[in-house]
Formats: C-alpha cells, structure tokens, sequence
C-alpha cells in the first residue's frame, strides 16, 4: 500500500507528512472550473475533491490510497477563490475585514484496492480584525495572496489578520489534519 497526494500544494504537502511517513504526489489534472455550484459549499469542496482523486487513479496502482482536497472561502454564502489580480485580492481582503467569514475544505480518499470512496467537508470559522487600507495593500506587494483562496495564508502574513478561529487551524491552511487522520484509518482498516 503506498499513499499518493493528488495536489500539487505545498502547503498540503507539509501537512500530510504530519500524518502520513511516505508519499508520493501525482499532480491532479481535474478541472476545478467544470464543477458548478449550486448553493452547498460543503457537497461543491467534496464534489471538486473526488474529481481530483478519480484524475489520478489512472496514474495509481491497484493497492494505492488517493487524497486529494480542496480548500474555499466563503462570505455570505459567495466562494471567494484565488484572486485573479491585486485588484480582486484587495476587494476580498476588504470584504474580510472585520468580519467573519468561513473555509471550507473537501478531502477525498480512494482505497484503489477495495474501492472505497470517502469525502467529507470541514468548516472552519475565522474573524478578522479591521484592516487599514495600507496593511491590505503592503501585504498584497507581498505576492503572498495572490495564490490563495480568500487572498490570504493564515500561516504567513495574513495570519495578523487573524482575530479568532472556532474549528480546525489547519484546515484554514489546507488540509484539516484530524479529519484527514481518521478517513485515512477508516479506508486502512
């Protein structure tokens, strides 16, 4: 049995060696774009986080186990994805400030030997402070939004942000750690 991350994030990649010693990564080719959503962010992160699994199992052999993930923001029920400029990272940021918004993360795990299949989502509540214009815009000529849901990392920067959390830290950053822990013992049993 051998373990494959189907993400290409290294965020992920850090967090998943907290739980799993050894593991390859098969980058997933899914496209994200084709998954529509239709109003339940916790079935949109699972349904995106299955097609990244089902993307690699062609590149998985017959005893491998398949995790994949997905991670969104959500303001008044609208995912907030990566930014696709300064532009849009400053309106998100903006929006976030001083209020509470929450992340959702879909994790997928594939037993390609038994065929088991298992997704679920985790939220995660995080408030942020208010937010000056200027910290907002020093951050963004960081770079460090631009790649992120939400266009921030708790884990770099943004974390000053931060005002309280209520749920799992590592979700917010990619993978929530004991969710993901105990699917992987329900598919190994």
């Amino acid at each position: 049995m051998k373990f494959i991350l189907a993400s290409a994030s290294a965020r992920r990649q850090e967090l998943l060696k907290r739980i799993v010693d050894d593991f390859d990564i098969i980058v997933s080719e899914f496209e994200e774009k084709n998954v529509e959503f239709k109003g339940d962010i916790n079935k949109y992160v699972e349904e995106i986080a299955l097609g990244k699994a089902k993307a690699v199992l062609n590149n998985a052999q017959s005893e491998d186990i398949i995790i994949s993930a997905d991670t969104v923001v959500s303001f008044n029920n609208n995912i907030l994805g990566k930014p696709v400029d300064e532009e849009d990272a400053f309106k998100m940021l903006r929006m976030l400030s001083g209020n509470t918004h929450e992340v959702y993360s879909g994790v997928c795990i594939i037993n390609n030997k038994t065929k088991e299949i298992i997704c679920e989502s985790f939220k995660t509540e995080v408030t942020f402070s208010e937010i000056s214009d200027d910290r907002i815009k020093k951050y963004i000529e960081s770079g460090s939004p631009l790649d992120k849901a939400g266009s921030y990392g708790i884990q770099d920067e943004g974390g000053v942000f931060v005002e309280g959390i209520k749920g799992d830290y590592y979700n917010v950053v990619g993978l929530p750690l004991n969710g993901t822990y105990k699917m992987i013992k329900r598919v190994t049993k």
